[in-house]
């Protein structure tokens, strides 16, 4: 591209908009040229608001930006990658779609707003076309809009899921997840509620990853997405993990298949981000691993990066299959993901001028 594209970040302080900075540092196609925050950061440069948690260092060049605050007046870019958390998001993302921006968010205020598409572009493409009905609503009458990616955990459940929706259809789906502390973000759970210790519940998460799943292996209909008519069950833990969720699942498939064909079709799964081999989407969304005791966390977190490691791949004497799947939660469940659905927008066409 002779160009590159100016996008602005919302929530650029937190872990998640600290890792969008460190993927677009050296980004073919877009530039990060505004940054905002809440109020408490506005006017400041963003190396004094933001307290940098990666390990991979502050790029120099932003470190001098001034942060600004969450306000669509003060914004230049007509594409804006959010990374805000629920209750600001439900306020600020509208107002930023309603002054003709397009969203690209990674909160969960509107992932089941009824013309808002839940995106991963391997698995729902089709999903996209709900932003033109958008232009006859309040989000897009000024040619903005709003896209958003799954929850952390619903991201690697569904790019497992895909490959068997699509081969052999899906009954019941039994999920239960053991999930990073990151992904609560800073500074998240007391380090006396998490060491040595699990915690059985994460507010809202089941809620999200049994919703938000049915609405991605949906049908796209004349008057919205139809949620698929698999049954998910989902138990959500918190565990002392830095990065990586790790979730146990069993499948219960509408045709029966050999265990030979469900690993076949998990390989070779591929998508559009593929298709058009985008800055960020990885060569291969599903790695099946051979290993008894893999994936860990520890050890396999940062080489699944976009992908999703998937293990242990065997017959389920209750239902039909069960597996294990790592995923990184703050790159392919967060950061990477919006990044990915801005480059597969602009790839089609679709991003404003």
């Amino acid at each position: 591209m002779s160009s590159k594209i100016p996008v602005g970040i919302l929530g650029a302080t937190g872990i998640v908009g600290q890792r969008l900075l460190s993927l677009l540092d050296q980004h073919p196609w877009f530039e990060p040229v505004w940054l905002a925050a809440s109020e408490r950061s506005e006017g400041k440069t963003y190396v004094e608001a933001a307290r940098w948690r990666l390990a991979q260092p502050l790029p120099a060049r932003f470190a001098g930006l001034t942060v600004q605050g969450p306000e669509p007046a003060t914004c230049p870019t007509r594409v804006v990658l959010a990374a805000l958390d629920a209750a600001a998001a439900a306020r600020i993302e509208p107002a930023f779609a309603a002054a003709g921006k397009l969203v690209i968010s990674n909160s969960s205020a509107l992932r089941m707003h009824p013309e808002v598409p839940l995106l991963v572009p391997e698995v729902n493409p089709e999903h996209l076309q709900l932003l033109e009905r958008q232009r006859t609503g309040e989000l897009g009458r000024r040619g903005g809009g709003a896209i958003t990616n799954p929850n952390c955990s619903t991201i690697g459940l569904v790019l497992a899921l895909a490959p068997l929706a699509r081969g052999f259809g899906l009954r019941r789906v039994q999920v239960t997840t053991m999930q990073a502390i990151s992904g609560a973000g800073y500074p998240g759970v007391a380090s006396l509620d998490i060491l040595g210790n699990v915690v059985p519940y994460i507010a809202n998460e089941e809620e999200k990853m049994e919703s938000e799943t049915r609405k991605i292996l949906g049908r796209l209909t004349r008057d919205g997405i139809e949620a698929a008519a698999t049954q998910v069950s989902a138990q959500c833990n918190r565990v002392a993990v830095e990065d990586g969720h790790m979730e146990t699942v069993s499948v219960e498939l509408e045709r029966k298949a050999g265990l030979d064909e469900v690993r076949a079709a998990m390989a070779g799964f591929r998508g559009r981000p593929q298709e058009l081999e985008l800055p960020t989407a990885p060569a291969q969304p599903l790695i099946l691993l051979e290993a008894a005791d893999r994936p860990q966390p520890r050890f396999d977190a940062e080489r699944a990066g976009m992908s999703v490691l998937v293990g242990r791949l065997r017959p389920c004497p209750v239902f039909d299959y069960k597996f294990t799947l790592l995923s990184h939660n703050t790159l392919r469940g967060a950061a990477g993901a919006a990044l990915l659905n801005a480059e597969w927008l602009q790839a089609e066409g679709r991003l404003p001028a």
